[in-house]
């Protein structure tokens, strides 16, 4: 199948004739006298239109660059060999461009475009689960450099002898939530024990939690009575830099349990904000799990709803592989993966198919 013909299909089954419809119709509300009279409301559709536009834009620029590729490829000589390659890289990296652009318009979730609050936890195993997690901690790391993504440090707490026990990272960027949501879950690492004079074979495991922080036309109300608020001294990694004033925050949602914490920013009061921000998106994320109507509804007994069994297996031993059980899509090649390259077991669970990369 062409480019031209994919790409059409995928138009036709997103129907961006009628998004160009409903874009003119915001448009035409947007105009309106009273429009910015209910300032939540005009906010929601303000940013419904920036939406469709950006969809649109997106859509008719790939299907100009496709008509650039035709007309080159019609008028170049056979001879050409330099131009020749350079279509084919342009049909390559288009093809890509395409993909992603069928994957994004399927992130249609509330909170797909938000930015991401990634949690990482140590599982069972020990200072080997600690060094884990800490592993896991590069590799999101560097995937989200490769996205261009912003990431910010909210929250850490050092391993006792080395690792990470737990990790706060707010990733900031378009469709950041939309991909990282896919991560959540139990990671299992398998290996030779770096920590273990005998080098017997170690399995570790980390969790991995990720919300979407919310925008300000998401915001919910919290009853201040549920709330319980603590500061205590902040330290760095390690233990280092240890503040000589409590500013770190953590507070407690007295009706369920939940427990946020953030020592990352630079005053009580910013780190209350990223605090609260935290749990708000964990509220909202355990209410919608829980089929609730209200934030109020939510009790301790829910809570801990647990995310089920691992979603991924690393093997360094006795052999390579990289293996997600959810689309059975696996990779030989486990340095590119802590490396970040993690893209092909997002879009596949994204696109619900499974594949083998070696």
């Amino acid at each position: 199948m062409s480019l031209k013909i994919y790409l059409r299909k995928w138009g036709l089954h997103f129907d961006i004739p009628e998004l160009m419809k409903k874009s003119s119709e915001l448009e035409f509300k947007m105009q309106e006298k009273d429009f910015w009279e209910d300032v939540n409301k005009a906010q929601k559709i303000t940013q419904e239109s920036k939406t469709l536009k950006d969809k649109i834009a997106r859509y008719e620029s790939l299907c100009e660059r496709v008509d650039d590729i035709e007309v080159l490829a019609e008028l170049i000589d056979e001879e050409d060999h330099s131009t020749a390659n350079e279509i084919i890289s342009e049909v390559k990296k288009l093809d890509d461009d395409i993909d992603i652009f069928r994957i994004e318009i399927m992130l249609s979730g509330e909170y797909d475009r938000n930015d991401a609050l990634l949690t990482l936890h140590t599982g069972v195993g020990g200072t080997d689960a600690n060094d884990w997690t800490e592993m896991l901690l590069r590799m999101y790391t560097r995937w989200c450099e490769k996205k261009g993504y912003k990431v910010d440090t909210l929250d850490y707490l050092a391993g006792d002898e080395a690792g990470v026990k737990s990790v706060t990272l707010r990733v900031k960027g378009e469709f950041a939530y939309g991909y990282l949501k896919t991560e959540k879950g139990i990671h299992r690492l398998v290996r030779i024990s770096p920590f273990n004079a005998n080098g017997k074979r170690q399995t570790s495991f980390a969790s991995v939690e990720v919300l979407p922080e919310l925008t300000k036309d998401q915001d919910i109300e919290i009853n201040p009575v549920d709330l319980r608020v603590d500061t205590y001294r902040a330290s760095g990694a390690g233990g280092q830099h240890v503040n000589k004033t409590e500013s770190a925050v953590r507070i407690t949602h007295i009706p369920t349990g939940i427990v946020v914490q953030c020592q990352n920013e630079r005053s009580q009061h910013s780190n209350r904000d990223a605090a609260m921000n935290m749990l708000k998106s964990k509220l909202i994320e355990l209410k919608e799990r829980a089929h609730k109507e209200k934030i109020e509804d939510l009790t301790g007994e829910l809570k801990d709803m647990g995310w089920g069994s691992q979603i991924r297996s690393y093997v360094f031993h006795p052999y390579s592989m990289v293996k997600d059980h959810r689309t059975g899509t696996e990779t030989s090649n486990v340095n590119a993966v802590m490396d970040g390259d993690i893209d092909m077991f997002i879009t596949s669970i994204l696109r619900g198919e499974s594949k083998n990369i070696n």
